[in-house]
């Protein structure tokens, strides 16, 4: 096994005679910020295509079309040579909910208030989109699409379902692939337009029995450097190579439902992860095995349009491309509010950086920035003074206990034992290219200060220019929701300063200490009972 960057280096390098190399004259054009202009010029569209996002949960791109070949997943093959795949895909937070909302309101988190874990989802604690704001899916209804979103929703802000989805009831599931009721999407849709989101579990299957998965021998696994080499970390790691191949599976039954049903032709596929894998440094944490995502798209009637920059892309994209480029591609105008640009415009300006945020976690506060150039990863720590090992959702995992035991017991290396510091420095600086795993940090080498200084400016701009809500903290209503969620798990300090300064709420349910938030005139409460529901649901399934 080799590492996972050289798999994508090779897979780029063997196809670079399908790579359409863009003029000079577009390459000087590159904006020098992060912020990109919509291009909106091939709008004219007679026969709108379907738009069908394959929306997985935590999955890094270990699959044979990016080189890795571990395990075989051919149906992931297949689609990539008949599409277009992007090797650097990063999205806007390295956790579902924060990401989710990002891509369905087209917009960052940061600026919508909308960047902190699971939050909003009470009847007291409530986050409302502007009157005029309009989701991706409600630009779809509006052009006449049918909408449907099969599995979790997890958006932290409250809506009408119904507005955003049309086509379907579901419910406003936040846990496993499948939520709601049957809903033969393909055979009922197949006369009319459609945007659809199919959910898969992705890197969260842990059964595969039935499956048909081969066994992945833990024993074979080349771990990071950053990683205790010890049993379950390595069965950890293989597990999510079998989640690959589930998600091979799953892929080709969706082909085959569109085949069926005479759609595979004008259905747009967008192939993706929310973000990465659920091991410690990779989901919730701003390096790139938390960002980085596969994305393939594959439109067999919209082929010319989709190579125009070539098959294999190695350009910077960020996720909020993806609901863009799905608007571009059905003809409808992307919103000047949008963060995205079309990927596919013939006047595509590349990106010159990508930036993503974290935010409180579960019950963990923090605050990250990161910007990702195509060389250079650099993090701005807002709270040093915070470890990252502080307490959160992954401590009773066996990968996690073994990992923590091996530092108490000082057998762990200093890369390794970085992870367990009891801060973490104030910003981050690493070579991608002789540092793949991203763990020397070039912060005080003078030899990068030019570059530090570069990526230190364009995070402070894009903060300025996009409000990022992170900065501000959490009201006394969201630290009580999330101790409602999360019980005595929640040992920040915010939430102890909440219980010191609210000792008459220690064990009442926030709905009877706050009264409810309503809701506003221009979108009335809707008359479904899982809304009365959801925040028990979520009590039930964390506490």
């Amino acid at each position: 096994m080799k590492d996972i960057k050289s798999f994508i280096n090779k897979r780029v390098i063997s196809k670079l005679s399908l790579v359409v190399v863009i003029s000079g004259s577009l390459l000087s054009g590159c904006s020098s910020s992060e912020q990109v202009a919509i291009d909106n010029s091939q709008s004219d569209i007679k026969n709108p295509p379907n738009i069908l996002w394959i929306y997985m949960e935590d999955q890094n791109p270990w699959n044979n079309a990016w080189g890795d070949d571990t395990v075989d997943t051919p149906n992931i093959q297949k689609l990539a040579d008949s599409g277009v795949m992007f090797t650097q895909v990063y999205q806007p937070a390295p956790v579902c909910s924060a990401s989710r909302s990002a891509l369905v309101t087209g917009q960052y988190q940061t600026t919508l208030n909308l960047q902190d874990h699971r939050s909003f989802r009470s009847g007291y604690n409530k986050q409302f989109l502007p009157e005029s704001y309009k989701t991706v899916p409600e630009l779809f209804v509006e052009a006449g699409y049918q909408t449907f979103n099969i599995g979790k929703d997890d958006y932290n802000f409250s809506y009408d379902r119904s507005r955003l989805y049309n086509a379907h009831d579901g419910i406003a599931g936040f846990q496993g692939a499948q939520d709601g009721s049957d809903f033969n999407w393909a055979s009922k849709l197949k006369n009319k337009p459609f945007f659809g989101q199919l959910q898969l579990k992705g890197g969260k299957h842990t059964h595969f029995e039935g499956k048909n998965v081969p066994e992945v021998d833990p024993n074979e696994m080349t771990l990071p450097p950053y990683y205790v080499d010890k049993p379950a970390t390595r069965k950890e790691w293989a597990k999510h190579y079998k989640t690959q191949v589930v998600s091979d599976i799953e892929l080709a039954e969706i082909i085959d439902t569109l085949k069926a049903n005479n759609l595979l032709e004008n259905t747009a596929i967008f192939w993706f992860s929310d973000h990465g894998m659920g091991m410690l440094r990779h989901k919730q944490d701003l390096y790139d095995g938390g960002l980085n995502v596969p994305l393939i798209v594959s439109w067999p009637a919209g082929e010319q349009r989709l190579n125009q920059h070539g098959k294999v892309r190695t350009d910077l994209v960020s996720g909020l491309d993806i609901p863009a480029t799905s608007l571009a591609l059905a003809g409808i105008d992307v919103p000047d509010s949008y963060d995205g640009q079309d990927v596919f415009a013939a006047k595509l300006t590349p990106r010159k950086y990508v930036i993503s945020a974290k935010d409180r976690m579960d019950f963990s506060f923090d605050r990250g920035r990161t910007v990702r150039s195509d060389n250079f990863r650099y993090i701005r720590n807002f709270h040093p003074e915070i470890p990252r090992s502080q307490p959160q959702f992954r401590d009773k995992k066996p990968f996690s206990i073994e990992f923590k035991q091996a530092f108490e017991a000082g057998t762990l290396t200093p890369v390794q034992a970085e992870y367990f510091a009891a801060t973490k420095p104030a910003e981050e600086l690493y070579d991608i290219a002789n540092d793949p795993h991203q763990i020397s940090n070039l912060v005080d080498n003078p030899d990068y200060s030019k570059v530090l200084k570069e990526h230190r400016q364009v995070l402070l701009d894009w903060i300025a220019k996009t409000d990022d809500k992170g900065a501000y903290p959490e009201s006394d209503r969201a630290i009580k929701e999330t101790i409602d969620l999360w019980g005595k798990k929640c040992v920040s300090w915010q939430c102890d300063s909440f219980r010191k300064r609210h000792p008459d709420a220690e064990g009442v349910k926030g709905d009877d200490y706050y009264d409810k938030m309503p809701w506003p005139d221009y979108m009335p409460k809707p008359n479904k009972a899982y809304y009365d529901k959801i925040e028990q649901l979520y009590r039930k399934s964390f506490q």
